[in-house]
């Protein structure tokens, strides 16, 4: 038998030593272990951006992939187009138009969901070092992408009417003052995850003058642009500036993830980048994916499926504020508008992260503040998604969470705090679906 040079590893792992630099980060942090356990039916989950399904009419959806594969079966478990099935791409630029994106079929890149897409667009981007701007708290997903391929995050506050455009401004001189490439601002304009905000129709062209004037492309993410519960969508950054902000969608929070269908929407030199970057990762995207997107958008109606997830998340949100209003009246915390999430600001003290396995024991679970931050901050804080759990279960959750915050805070006050940043920074967290 052939041995390995014993420079090549370590006992544990053989080809330590061969691993590119950027791979010895990434690591799952004790967080994500936690979520094994989580994901058990005994414990409510307030932590995952899971689309509630059972919302969807899946006896007529059957029918209709039914009925696709057996006319178009050959073509749907073919190869496809790396740039994506056209009439897919017809579809997507109807519904962007819902947000005033006016787009052509052309403009358009089909990606294995959106989290494809942000990492296709930082491949073609970043080098080593290079700055992205990101929202503090920012899409831990986001942040796992931007430190694999090793660029610095730069973060910029945001306030109850989204990205604050004069720190953002401040941030921009600075780093080119200091000779930084800054070489996009990263964004999730309305309904952000995780904080549930949106950036007001003032600041949207205030935001895109400032990127405009320093030279630094836009990358808008807008799962949840159509899940408003009370209002018409707003106008996408992207329908004021069609050559400075690449579009980031999915069909996973309006349809299904299962599927993994997401786009881009892009100048054409841009969209020739990631069609053959998209081409180097995965030839092309799933046929079957787009054919039954593409189909399901034809024959059913999509709005009225929207409307209906709209009001069902509506009563969710509801009835987790009620009841962190009732159970943690000491805590603060944002009322989204639309989306999935609930930024909650603990009572002084209190660590999110280190309290999570004690809220685990008690069958509850949430994503401590610190995931949705590059340099490990965040602690005081924690996202709770409603999207997923019954109204009910929703208010038994908080229930559950109640008692263990309370008893945290007891301890705060006999012994003090210790709460502290994330030490280790440089784990690069997958978004997967219990962070994401």
């Amino acid at each position: 038998m052939n041995e390995l040079p014993v420079t090549a590893g370590n006992r544990l792992d053989p080809w330590f030593g061969s691993y590119a630099a950027r791979a010895h980060g990434m690591r799952a942090s004790e967080i994500r272990a936690l979520f094994s356990v989580a994901n058990r039916p005994e414990v409510v989950s307030l932590a995952g951006g899971m689309p509630y399904l059972e919302g969807l009419p899946l006896d007529v959806i059957a029918e209709t992939m039914q009925r696709l594969i057996l006319t178009k079966g050959t073509t749907a478990l073919q190869y496809g187009s790396g740039q994506g099935e056209e009439s897919l791409r017809e579809h997507i630029t109807q519904v962007v138009a819902l947000e005033g994106v006016s787009a052509h079929p052309d403009d358009v890149v089909v990606t294995t969901g959106s989290q494809s897409a942000l990492d296709l667009v930082t491949r073609i981007f970043v080098d080593p070092g290079d700055v992205v701007i990101a929202e503090a708290p920012s899409y831990v997903g986001a942040l796992g992408v931007f430190r694999s391929y090793q660029a610095d995050v730069v973060q910029v506050p945001i306030d109850a009417d989204g990205l604050v455009p004069a720190e953002l401004d401040a941030v921009l001189t600075r780093l080119a003052a200091d000779g930084r490439r800054v070489k996009f601002l990263y964004t999730v304009p309305t309904f952000q995850n995780p904080a549930g905000v949106s950036l007001s129709a003032e600041r949207r062209p205030q935001v895109l003058e400032i990127c405009r004037r320093h030279g630094v492309l836009v990358v808008e993410d807008n799962p949840y642009g159509l899940l408003g519960f009370d209002e018409e969508p707003m106008p996408a950054l992207r329908s004021y500036d069609t050559d400075g902000v690449l579009y980031l969608g999915s069909f996973s929070k309006t349809f299904a993830p299962g599927y993994r269908v997401g786009f881009v929407i892009a100048p054409h030199a841009v969209r020739d980048k990631l069609v053959l970057a998209s081409e180097s990762a995965v030839l092309s995207p799933s046929n079957a994916s787009q054919l039954a997107v593409a189909t399901y958008l034809e024959t059913c109606d999509w709005k009225a499926q929207i409307k209906a997830y709209r009001e069902l998340y509506r009563e969710r949100r509801d009835a987790l504020v009620g009841a962190l209003g009732e159970h943690l009246p000491r805590a603060s915390w944002n009322v989204p508008k639309g989306g999935f999430f609930v930024w909650v600001r603990l009572p002084d003290g209190l660590d999110a992260r280190a309290m999570l396995p004690r809220a685990v024991t008690a069958r509850v679970a949430y994503v401590p503040g610190t995931a949705f931050y590059y340099d490990g901050s965040g602690s005081d804080h924690m996202r709770l998604s409603f999207c997923f759990p019954t109204p009910d279960r929703i208010r038994e959750g908080v229930r559950r969470l109640a008692g263990v915050v309370n008893g945290e805070s007891e301890l705060v006050e006999i012994f003090g705090t210790s709460a502290q940043p994330d030490p280790d920074t440089d784990d690069v967290e997958g978004p997967a679906p219990d962070l994401a």
